[in-house]
């Protein structure tokens, strides 16, 4: 989980290659409207996310066990998932501001534009310690992280 540019999808491919788990974007599940909107520049709201989140947990629930790449900006958001999806563990992908605006400004192309990420960052919240998101720091190479994210699953399954 985390912001655009975060690296939800980069680490989630490379995890599922070390892993061997299937790998989902919930970029995927988003309706076209959302694409649109967000494409638009336009950021969405609780209304627009409410069937998105809807079809997440239910990919969540029904393809278990799986990697999904997810926003999951918001706690009620992250409750919303665990209604489908209790057994989900909850990596939040945190780079530097820095790094974050380095990557979203090289994706050219990407339906979320680079102007939306003030508005992610100001929605993001910080994971309270009950909620029990394991938090790593996405500055760090990819394949470390896509490692400890295998090793996360694996330490899951034993």
């Amino acid at each position: 989980m985390g912001v655009s540019g975060a690296g939800k999808t980069t680490v989630g491919l490379a995890a599922s290659a070390h892993s061997g788990v299937p790998f989902l974007d919930a970029d995927d599940l988003h309706p076209i409207a959302n694409v649109e909107k967000m494409r638009a520049g336009i950021p969405l709201d609780d209304v627009d996310r409410a069937p998105w989140l809807d079809a997440v947990a239910a990919a969540l629930r029904d393809e278990a066990p799986c990697i999904m790449a997810c926003s999951a900006l918001r706690r009620a958001y992250r409750d919303r998932l665990r209604v489908d999806a209790p057994h989900a563990l909850l990596v939040l992908l945190q780079p530097s501001v820095a790094e974050l605006e380095r990557r979203v400004n090289s994706r050219p192309g990407h339906f979320m534009p680079a102007a939306l990420l003030a508005s992610q960052l100001a929605a993001l919240e910080a994971p309270d310690p009950a909620e029990g998101i394991i938090v790593l720091d996405a500055d760090r190479p990819v394949d470390e992280l896509a490692l400890a994210v295998a090793a996360l699953l694996d330490a899951r399954v034993d």
